[in-house]
């Protein structure tokens, strides 16, 4: 048999484990890649792979790799291929196509498109007929994966992703990939637990994927023996009678294992989730040798007769399943069992908030990284010891706010003047709402610490549907703690009521005194993003991953400034942020934009914000610490001139990024004379701060013209604090 190039994808963070099981499969020749694992074989060893591997998600067989600096060069390289080797004329075939920064393809169906043209007309031309396109079931599918200019061409051995079993035709709520439940059950040992015939207990089943995973890993049943499809089936080089060799040889090794099966069960309190996982049990033959009942998760003890094993399950996260309140109660139920039932055994669970883990009161080991989709886990292992137990404490601001709510009852909600908070915001929203719809705004502030007593920001922002951000102003320390907590508890138990959203569209974060850039550092790793519109601009937020959703509200005023003044002229944005300036300017009929922040994150950010957008116009992003870009910019000789400059300089920073620390204060004069300096005749510079001591030197600036234009920034939803920021417009003296 000839010899391949071949190549394994998996979820991210499950290479190693990838690794580890190719090796075991006797495949030597390996090299592990980010989400992924190359390596070399026969059509024996890419079968075996396909009918074992538990973790990887496709098989690919490489056919070729080549360089592709343009569309045409795409489709020479997949018409080098003579594809009649692989198909007859009358076959179907499926594309499947990824690029990762590619100046050539970005557009990934298009790239498929090209890829099917090539085939097609290939095919045309030798035979007068052309295969068909079946993205269901096809003869062969055909990868093709684009990073940079270099491509690889690959047959999709597996046709459809092996994370696939076969067992599982009934979707539920929150369902998870057979691949990682198996990735689970490998990292906490289950291999090493079932041969000591250890029982395994999965107390919130589901569907019962990791009791089916837990089943086949501890019977030595190929993951791969339930499907009836896979993408070499219809492939002119199938090697047929090694593939029902390999095939006939699992089925005996299947057999044998079932008989030796240890004690597997599974509970769940949803009566139609039990119906569901006990025909996916069924489906895989395993009926009679997996027990699933109906039992909340208080009940969910261990009979005196099993031996002491694993207990693992995929909880609600929160993100999907149950309210944070809900959520964050299951787990402290789910501890006291655990502590009560369970001494002896170990346990493992994934989670996506590592918080929610502490609300178990048991000491985990170092939690391992997973990715259940793009939302990345913890995988929490424990040992049930009273060692290990302790009694949580509030320790987040979540844990803070779960046990603020569990302390204060309806009553002492409303002692705490819940109801006079909730009338200043029925009232505020009234007056806003009307001059929002009035002004075209779909997101602006609402409250602002009105009351002393309940000290927060609320904004409104509106898209599909709407979102509520609350920004809790840290009580200063002099403060009861517990009163905060009280006030902040009943102040959420009113925002949904009042301005009418579901508790799931409420994001909460506290907004201390800030150091550095703080405001920008990450705070969760969620990756959801909304799109709202505002002045005829449609732009990316997120609620969840930053203190600051990706658009300053205060500042809307100057940016419908800039986008008013921008029609054929060149925008310069400094200290860009998101870039949301950028695109007012070019929708307001810019020449040219460029855009400049030091953050990887927010440039392409702005890209993102920019593409949402039709508009004409050349658009640069310049990632780069911005005050060393202006300083060599401004001495160039021949520097680029620029009409309307956008300047919002953080108030301090001392980035590891930055050569110099950047103060507002000290530095602005130089900021502001390198700035002025690419202006073009009549161009203007806008300033901004937030510093609320700023002071303009306008003795060191006396050779320009600068206007104090604060008070006619500061939108209507703002005004209630006249210091949110300053603004001036500033130009060069003629």
């Amino acid at each position: 048999m000839p010899t391949y190039k071949l190549f394994a994808t998996t979820p991210k963070a499950m290479e190693t484990l990838l690794t580890e099981e190719l090796q075991s499969l006797g495949i030597t020749q390996i090299k592990a890649t980010m989400a992924g694992v190359a390596f070399e074989g026969d059509l024996e060893t890419a079968y075996r792979a396909c009918l074992w591997s538990r973790t990887a998600n496709r098989i690919l067989l490489v056919l070729s790799s080549f360089e592709v600096k343009s569309q045409e060069d795409l489709y020479k390289g997949i018409q080098a291929i003579d594809w009649f080797e692989h198909m007859n004329p009358d076959d179907s075939f499926a594309v499947s196509f990824s690029a990762k920064n590619s100046e050539a393809i970005n557009n990934t169906h298009f790239g498929a498109l090209k890829v099917k043209d090539a085939i097609v007309d290939q095919m045309r031309e030798k035979f007068q007929q052309r295969p068909s396109i079946d993205t269901a079931q096809p003869s062969i599918r055909i990868n093709v994966y684009l990073q940079g200019e270099l491509a690889q061409l690959s047959l999709d051995l597996s046709g459809e992703s092996l994370h696939r079993r076969g067992y599982r035709d009934v979707n539920i709520k929150a369902p998870m990939k057979e691949n990682l439940a198996a990735a689970m059950l490998l990292r906490c040992g289950w291999p090493q637990i079932a041969k000591q015939q250890g029982t395994l207990i999965d107390p919130m089943c589901g569907s019962g994927t990791l009791l089916l995973e837990g089943a086949m890993i501890a019977a030595d049943y190929a993951p791969g023996l339930l499907r009836d499809y896979f993408g070499f089936i219809g492939w002119k080089k199938h090697d047929a009678p090694c593939w029902e060799k390999l095939v006939a040889k699992a089925q005996q090794r299947k057999k044998i294992g079932i008989e030796s099966l240890p004690i597997i069960v599974g509970f769940d309190q949803n009566r139609q989730t039990v119906n569901t996982a006990l025909a996916h049990v069924a489906n895989a033959g395993l009926q009679h040798k997996i027990h699933i009942e109906r039992r909340d998760i208080e009940d969910a003890s261990p009979a005196s007769s099993w031996k002491p094993g694993l207990l693992i399950c995929n909880p609600p996260y929160g993100e999907r399943l149950g309210t944070e309140q809900e959520t964050s109660e299951l787990y402290k139920r789910f501890g006291e069992s655990l502590k009560a039932h369970f001494v002896g055994w170990k346990a493992a669970m994934i989670i996506s908030n590592p918080e929610l883990g502490f609300r178990l009161g048991i000491r985990s080991q170092k939690p391992i990284t997973l990715f259940n989709g793009a939302l990345e886990c913890k995988l929490l292992r424990l040992n049930i010891e009273d060692s290990s137990f302790f009694i949580p404490k509030a320790k987040t601001q979540e844990d803070r706010i779960s046990q603020a709510l569990e302390v204060v009852s309806t009553e002492q909600l409303e002692t705490v003047g819940a109801d006079m908070f909730a009338n200043r915001l029925a009232k505020n929203l009234k007056k806003y709402a009307r001059w929002a719809r009035q002004q075209n705004i779909s997101c602006y502030r609402v409250y602002d610490a009105d009351l002393p007593e309940y000290a927060v920001a609320i904004d409104i922002y509106q898209g599909d549907q709407t979102w509520v951000n609350i920004q809790e102003y840290e009580p200063p320390k002099s403060i009861d703690q517990h009163k905060a907590d009280q006030r902040l508890a009943a102040l959420l138990a009113e925002v949904p009521k009042v301005l009418k959203v579901t508790r799931e569209q409420v994001f909460l974060k506290i907004r201390k005194k800030q150091r550095s850039t703080d405001q920008y550092e990450k705070q969760a790793e969620v990756g959801q993003f909304h799109t709202i519109e505002e002045g005829g601009c449609k732009l990316l937020v997120n609620f969840e991953d930053y203190l600051d959703t990706g658009l300053f509200l205060d500042h809307r005023p100057i940016r419908m400034l800039i986008q008013k003044q921008a029609k054929d002229k060149r925008f310069l944005n400094l200290f860009a942020y998101t870039g949301s300036a950028s695109v007012h300017a070019a929708m307001g009929g810019a020449k040219a934009t460029t855009t400049v922040d030091m953050s990887n994150t927010y440039i392409a950010w702005a890209k993102n914000n920019m593409a949402l957008n039709k508009n004409s116009g050349e658009h640069e992003f310049i990632q780069a610490d911005c005050l060393e870009w202006l300083a060599v910019t401004a001495k160039q000789e021949n520097k680029a001139q620029y009409d309307l400059i956008f300047v919002d300089p953080p108030t301090f920073s001392n980035s590891k990024r930055m050569t110099d620390v950047f103060d507002i204060q000290n530095d602005h004069v130089s900021l502001i004379n390198n700035a002025t300096s690419l202006l073009a005749p009549n161009g203007v510079l806008y300033f901004s701060t937030n510093f609320r001591r700023f002071k303009m030197d306008l003795e060191a600036l006396a050779d320009l013209k600068i206007i104090d234009i604060s008070k006619q920034t500061i939108p209507e939803d703002f005004a209630r604090n006249q210091r949110i920021h300053y603004c001036w417009s500033i130009q060069r003296a003629e």
